[in-house]
């Protein structure tokens, strides 16, 4: 039994040929005026609906490159204002930074003017000791800058230290916070002198140092009153503020009383000092009670 073929018709041929049949039924219409009827019929059914059909993909089309286009000038325009930000942003830190060096250099000016009759040369902090506290830092002057070992070093409202150790381009400053710092002193309301030391486990829990050997036999020193260098500190020069009576209270001998003071320098929080150019004339230091004071 013999099987026929089928016969098998592409499928764009097929739309190819009913496509030039609706283009010549158009033609046709056209050229003989010819509308309503079946053909009329025809096209209502099946060309409004091809062109609203095309006329929305082509809206669609339309709003799509619109939309593409729109997202494109968003996302440059995006960009551009991320970068105008960052710009700001760098320009605003260095308004700060500059802000705060201006702020630390006129205070280093107020401070210089306060002991106008001592020369000075500003330094900055380069290095510090270990601990939270500065109590010991490296300045970035040195030997070639005329420094020399016992200058006095000022910063906040009076005296932060002594210059300890000298190199060519640094020099080594310890505080007066540093447990191995004695400072002869003077109580400025009484004239009555003391010795101020230096106490880091009294700076960790109060932020204070200590004094001693303050020959007030009554209840003239108060609290709040100013302590300066003495004029018989051996290194220190003198009438410079080293900060505040905080307590105070009667030795055991009482002959003497020691106590606590506030100093001037927030010694948490260093970045440029004033080193005073030029030394005490007398060099001898003098012992008392086994207390070398400087």
């Amino acid at each position: 039994m013999n099987r026929r073929d089928k016969i098998n018709i592409p499928s764009h041929f097929v739309l190819l040929t009913l496509l030039i049949f609706c283009i010549a039924l158009l033609f046709f219409s056209y050229a003989t005026g010819f509308s309503g009827g079946p053909l009329q019929t025809v096209a209502d059914y099946v060309f409004k609906p091809m062109q609203q059909g095309l006329n929305s993909a082509g809206e669609a089309l339309l709003h799509s490159s619109e939309d593409r286009k729109s997202r494109k000038e968003l996302m440059a325009e995006n960009e551009q204002l991320k970068n105008k930000v960052t710009e700001l942003e760098s320009r605003l830190t260095n308004v700060q930074l500059k802000d705060s060096e201006l702020k630390r250099l006129e205070e280093l000016y107020k401070l210089d003017r306060s002991y106008s009759d001592y020369h000075t040369t500003g330094a900055r902090i380069i290095a510090k000791g270990t601990s939270n506290w500065f109590h010991t830092f490296t300045i970035n002057k040195g030997s070639k800058d005329g420094i020399k070992r016992n200058m006095n070093v000022l910063a906040g409202d009076g005296l932060c230290g002594v210059v300890t150790t000298v190199g060519a381009n640094y020099s080594v400053v310890r505080s007066v916070i540093a447990d191995d710092t004695n400072i002869s002193a003077m109580i400025v309301s009484t004239e009555d002198n003391c010795i101020v030391s230096g106490n880091l486990e009294r700076m960790n829990e109060s932020n204070m140092i200590d004094f001693s050997g303050l020959s007030d036999t009554g209840d003239k020193v108060k609290e709040g009153d100013a302590v300066v260098t003495s004029n018989i500190s051996s290194k220190y020069l003198p009438g410079i503020l080293i900060g505040y009576v905080s307590s105070s209270k009667a030795d055991s001998n009482q002959l003497t009383k020691s106590g606590t003071i506030t100093p001037v320098v927030d010694f948490s929080h260093l970045t440029d000092v004033l080193v005073i150019t030029q030394l005490k004339e007398t060099g001898a230091s003098s012992v008392s009670k086994g207390v070398s004071k400087e």
